[in-house]
C-alpha cells in the first residue's frame, strides 16, 4: 500500500492541537470553532472531520486511512488533501506534527 504523497509528514507522525488551541462547539459562533490565542477559524467540515482526529493519538497514517474509509475515496488523494490542510495548521501555528 502507497503512503500518501507527503514527505513533509512522515506516516507515524501524531498530529494534534499545541497548548493554547481549542476545537469546540460554539453557538454562539455558529457550530465548531478552532480557538486560537486572539484568533477564532470556522473549519468546513472537511476541515473538522481531519482536526477531530488529531488528538496525538492516531498517527497520520492512521488518519488517512479512517478519513479514505469514511468518505470512500482512494487513499493516496485523501493523503495529499489531508498533509495539505495539516502543513498549513502547522505553519499558522495552530497544530504539532
Amino acid at each position: 500500500m502507497q503512503e500518501p504523497s507527503a514527505p513533509d509528514i512522515a506516516p507515524d507522525a501524531r498530529p494534534r492541537l499545541p497548548r493554547g488551541v481549542r476545537l469546540v462547539h460554539n453557538a454562539a459562533q455558529g457550530g465548531w470553532v478552532l480557538l486560537a490565542p486572539e484568533r477564532i477559524f470556522r473549519p468546513d467540515a472537511v476541515a473538522l472531520a481531519i482536526l477531530q482526529r488529531c488528538t496525538g493519538a492516531a498517527t497520520f497514517a492512521a488518519i488517512v486511512d479512517d478519513l479514505a474509509v469514511e468518505f470512500t475515496a482512494p487513499r493516496q488523494r485523501i493523503g495529499a488533501d489531508v498533509a495539505t490542510l495539516l502543513r498549513s495548521l502547522a505553519d499558522k501555528k495552530l497544530l504539532e506534527l
